[in-house]
């Protein structure tokens, strides 16, 4: 027996599942993966009457949702009794999707318990699965999962220093400092400091991507400064970015991408902010310490005289 194979069956031992399903080739799907899983069905249901046949099951430790084929109208009225049962019953809430149901989805369960999976690998949900069954909810990580999302998490948090500090280095006119004590940023005395610009901003983004002609996408990956970059230009522009506009910046699979802004919501970074004039969707802003950030590093590297990297 292997350690994961240890880990999966001492996880997932006498666990009931509920699969919530419209369609029938995704509800058989989700059976096989739930029992590839080790997870007990105990009973498969669709969203007509959600609330009345959830109510008629006694317990859950898991929920498997696969939204395929469902109407964005249904979504947003289950979505919430899905999550309101998972409370209920401390159960593990796995949602799988497409992309058009992105928003919708991300509206009521991003940066909650939920697993959210959008377009997923049947591996990918599998993994979801079993490593959920040990942490209780977070995203699932198709890239050797726990190892992957640590570093992510570090990775974060790094980049939240980082700006929290460039900011106060523009408060205090201290510049730019690399990780070395000997590093000095150049001396511009009285300089002016270039205005920022969202075309600046854009500009830094083009760039980026003009990376992916010459050397593999995923070589030089970086999404969650792709997602700053992208909602820092949309403030200097006066617009707003909706969820699936950001998981496209980003540049990584939509499911990467929704634990990225997870991930950055976290570390005080974004922030999710209802469209007013539509309910049903919400959009990612910088925080406050976010666009401090931001600010604080576009001023520095202007008065260095540095280009956007």
């Amino acid at each position: 027996m292997t350690e994961f194979e240890g880990f999966e069956q001492q996880s997932t031992a006498a666990r009931r599942g509920v699969i919530v399903a419209d369609d029938a080739l995704a509800a058989a799907d989700a059976q096989a993966m739930a029992r590839h899983a080790g997870i007990v069905v105990a009973a498969t249901i669709g969203f007509a009457g959600l609330a009345q046949a959830l109510d008629d099951i006694t317990h859950a430790d898991l929920l498997l949702v696969d939204a395929t084929g469902v109407a964005i109208e249904t979504l947003d009225g289950a979505l919430p009794i899905l999550a309101a049962r998972a409370g209920r019953d401390r159960a593990q809430l796995v949602v799988s999707f497409g992309v058009e149901a992105i928003d919708m989805v991300s509206l009521h369960l991003l940066g909650g318990p939920a697993t959210l999976l959008c377009e997923a690998r049947p591996e990918e949900r599998i993994a979801a699965i079993v490593l959920g069954a040990g942490s209780g909810a977070g995203f699932s990580a198709p890239e050797r999962d726990a190892e992957r999302l640590r570093r992510l998490n570090a990775e974060v948090a790094r980049i939240a220093e980082a700006l929290a500090r460039l900011a106060r280095d523009g408060e205090t006119g201290e510049g730019v400092r690399d990780r070395t004590d000997d590093f000095a940023a150049p001396d511009v005395g009285d300089r002016p400091v270039p205005a920022v610009s969202a075309a600046s901003v854009r500009g830094a983004i083009r760039a980026r991507r003009l990376r992916d002609q010459f050397f593999a996408p995923d070589l030089f990956a970086d999404p969650a400064w792709d997602m700053l970059l992208d909602l820092f230009a949309a403030r200097l522009e006066g617009g707003n970015v909706s969820v699936s506009s950001l998981c496209i910046a980003s540049a990584v699979p939509p499911t990467t991408a929704l634990r990225w802004i997870t991930t950055l919501t976290d570390a005080g970074l974004v922030g999710r902010q209802e469209d007013p004039a539509d309910k049903r969707r919400a959009f990612i802003v910088l925080t406050a310490r976010g666009v401090a950030g931001m600010q604080g590093y576009a001023e520095a590297v202007g008065r260095a005289g540095l280009g956007w990297a």
